[in-house]
């Protein structure tokens, strides 16, 4: 529930992202160039990845904002950016939303219902997405085939060879199930964690069950400055705000995201594509 400040401060945002990317509509400042996004080349092993998953290809996008910086014609362009990777899966990380939902619904179902992975699109939900109402963003899910996973498992399967993802509901705003996703969780093979928050790679790893995570939210910063990274840290990206990290036998993998949050602005911080190309160890 949002206090009486929180709705407020809610409406002006939404007021000032509406209009502000009206104006940048007319000035042509919101069209999709592709050289504006770095697809990054991320090899990565999983400790007892079946032979069968040797070389699997995994997307990741993450902090889309749709209807901020990124523009549903920038969107439509990143998931043809997407599908020129040939992925076998797609994940997406949460926050697809900031403040607007109005004028940006279409265009998101008709960019999404283009993936074309070789086997699913899977999702989770960030803090964004539960302020706009999480039911909003289930029936764009459900238009355009992604599969949510709010505390829950996909499994891959490759003959006799499985391969989990496993999907928190988001952190911040209490959603999130670690023991009862585990519960379902089998024990026979590596899994994967998507998780918007990076910062609860501490409590992930602890688990010892989990070979990788996946976590958005921090944008990489938006601003990072030589000898000192990344400018901008808050709640559940203070620690692991971009990029690879080991925590405990854990792999970590901080995405930049595709968009932007207050500040329709980056330096030293690319909108980013992962490309993970799994290896066994």
């Amino acid at each position: 529930m949002l206090s009486s400040w929180e709705r407020m401060n809610f409406a002006f945002r939404e007021h000032l992202q509406t209009n502000l990317a009206a104006s940048m509509h007319l000035l042509g400042r919101d069209r999709f160039r592709a050289k504006d996004f770095e697809i990054t080349d991320l090899p990565l092993e999983i400790p007892g990845l079946d032979l069968a998953f040797e070389g699997y290809r995994i997307i990741q996008i993450t902090d889309l904002h749709v209807g901020h910086w990124l523009s549903p014609e920038r969107l439509a362009g990143v998931v043809d950016l997407i599908n020129q990777q040939t992925p076998d899966l797609v994940v997406i990380t949460g926050d697809f939303v900031s403040y607007v939902l109005q004028g940006v619904v279409d265009e998101m179902i008709a960019s999404f219902r283009r993936l074309q992975p070789k086997e699913a699109t899977l999702a989770i939900l960030g803090n964004h997405d539960h302020w706009m109402g999480a039911e909003n963003l289930r029936q764009i899910f459900a238009q355009c085939g992604i599969i949510e996973l709010a505390n829950a498992v996909y499994t891959l399967r490759r003959g006799e060879a499985r391969l989990y993802i496993a999907g928190l509901d988001d952190i911040t705003v209490g959603a999130h199930d670690l023991e009862g996703l585990l519960a379902q969780l089998p024990v026979d093979a590596p899994a994967i964690l998507l998780a918007h928050e990076p910062d609860y790679a501490d409590v992930s790893a602890q688990t010892g069950r989990f070979a990788l995570q996946l976590s958005g939210h921090s944008h990489g910063g938006q601003i990072v400055l030589p000898k000192i990274g990344a400018a901008i840290r808050g709640p559940g990206f203070f620690k692991y705000p971009k990029g690879l990290y080991q925590v405990g036998a854990m792999q970590l993998y901080t995405n930049r995201g595709i968009g932007t949050h207050v500040f329709r602005l980056r330096y030293n911080c690319p909108p980013e594509i992962a490309l993970i190309t799994l290896k066994r160890s």
